[in-house]
C-alpha cells in the first residue's frame, strides 16, 4: 500500500494530470469544430467527457493511488466522478464556452483554457472529498457516528 500523499504533492500530481488532460480535450476539441465543423458547445462536450475519462484513469492510479479499491469501488468512483467533475466540467465548461465564444467572440481554444481553469479548483476538491475517498479499513466502522442498541422495558 502506498503511504498517504501530501496535499502539496498531491496538488501538483493533480495539475499534471489536468495539463494532460487538457491536451486530451483541446485535440478532441481541435478535430472536432477545427476539421469537422462541429458546433462549438456538443464539440466541447465531447472533448470534455475524453478528458475527464483520461484524467480518472490517472487519478485513480497516480494522484489517489494512496486510497487503493476493488474494482467494484473503481467503477462507483469512476461514476461519482463522471458525476461530480463531469458535471462541474460539462456544464461549467458548456456555460463558460457559451458565453465566450457566441456572446463575446473569444477564440474557442483561449475560452477552452478559460473554462478549464475556472472548474479545476471545485474538481480537484469534489476528487479529493467526494471520489477518491479513503476506503474504510476491514474492520473499522464504515462511518463515525455511533449507534446505540437500546431495548424497551
Amino acid at each position: 500500500m502506498v503511504s498517504a500523499r501530501p496535499l502539496r504533492a498531491r496538488i501538483g500530481i493533480f495539475t499534471l494530470v489536468g495539463v494532460i488532460g487538457y491536451g486530451v480535450q483541446t485535440a478532441v476539441l481541435w478535430l472536432l469544430v477545427g476539421r469537422l465543423g462541429w458546433p462549438v458547445v456538443p464539440a466541447t462536450l465531447v472533448a470534455t467527457e475524453a478528458a475527464v475519462l483520461h484524467n480518472f484513469l490517472w487519478h485513480l492510479g497516480w494522484t489517489w493511488a494512496d486510497r487503493p479499491v476493488g474494482a467494484r469501488a473503481a467503477a462507483w468512483r469512476l461514476l461519482r466522478f463522471n458525476l461530480s467533475n463531469g458535471g462541474f466540467s460539462l456544464v461549467g465548461g458548456a456555460a463558460i464556452m457559451a458565453l465566450l465564444v457566441d456572446a463575446l467572440g473569444v477564440h474557442y481554444l483561449l475560452a477552452n483554457l478559460v473554462a478549464v481553469l475556472v472548474v479545476s479548483i471545485a474538481n480537484f476538491l469534489a476528487s479529493d472529498r467526494f471520489v477518491f475517498t479513503r476506503a474504510a479499513r476491514s474492520g473499522a466502522p464504515a462511518s463515525r457516528h455511533t449507534t446505540y442498541k437500546t431495548t424497551a422495558m
